[in-house]
């Protein structure tokens, strides 16, 4: 089973390839995704990343509140989203 994980507080400078090579020392990644705003095209300084059930937990533990370009991470797993939006 694949999982989400939601990643915080990311350099808007961050790329997927970044990301990906970050999360991929704890497992395999499936899929990686940043979060752009629709009118600009830039970073929103958040995104999500899909990882074997199996390994989730261990990639949260390893990099919540880990620094990336100065900016301390925000890792959790992903809640799903409120369609009333």
């Amino acid at each position: 089973m694949i999982k989400t994980i939601y990643v915080g507080n990311l350099p808007f400078s961050t790329t997927e390839q970044e990301l990906r090579e970050l999360f991929i020392q704890h497992g395999t990644v499936h899929s990686v995704k940043l979060i752009t705003d629709q009118r600009t095209g830039r970073s929103r300084g958040f995104g999500f990343v899909e990882m074997d059930d199996e390994k989730v937990q261990a990639a949260i533990e390893a990099l919540n509140r880990s620094d990336l370009g100065g900016r301390v991470l925000r890792v959790s797993e992903a809640k799903e989203r409120d369609e009333k939006r």
